[in-house]
């Protein structure tokens, strides 16, 4: 592990949160927000209320998130319309770049790490080939959070590694 690792903290748990623990936070919130969208996903004709608990969850988990308030508030129309819109089907999985979007931003990550957006976009384009019915949306979801959560961490390995002055140094004398 460089020292660049070592010594970086996510930006979020910096922050000086007015309620709660930051730990507590960001477990029942990501808990609110993906249980939320499995809620509102499971939903049909039949169970309407499943509806609204689903999407009063996932709302709630946004806002919780440890993170600077406006970003919060910011993320929660885009990504609850997105959830919505998935009810459409396995066509659709290519907006799950929306969500990841606004994880991004709510845990503050640095615009480096914005390129990562490519691989749900890119996960969107080639699952409608294997998966076209709505009765395959729960492989489709479970593929797609995979994809997610995979590009989550690729996020955060870029924004961990930040060039310091001297490495800067170090690769530009090896180039001249």
């Amino acid at each position: 592990m460089s020292n660049s690792e070592a010594r970086w903290r996510e930006p979020a748990s910096l922050l000086p949160l007015h309620w709660g623990h930051y730990a507590d936070r960001y477990v029942f919130g990501i808990v609110l927000v993906v249980g939320g969208a499995i809620q509102l996903q499971g939903s049909n004709t039949f169970t309407l209320n499943f509806l609204l608990i689903g999407m009063a969850a996932h709302i709630t988990g946004w806002a919780i998130l440890p993170s600077r308030g406006w970003r919060r508030i910011v993320v929660i129309v885009p990504a609850t319309a997105q959830i919505w819109l998935l009810l459409t089907g396995p066509l659709s999985v290519w907006m799950f770049a929306i969500p990841f979007t606004c994880w991004l931003v709510v845990r503050h990550r640095p615009w480096r790490s914005y390129p990562t957006i490519a691989l749900p976009i890119a996960h969107g384009i080639v699952l409608p080939h294997f998966f076209t019915e709505y009765s395959a949306m729960p492989q489709a979801i479970s593929i797609s959070m995979a994809v997610l959560v995979g590009s989550a961490w690729i996020a955060r390995a870029i924004a961990t590694t930040v060039p310091t002055p001297s490495t800067f140094a170090k690769s530009r004398s090896t180039i001249v």
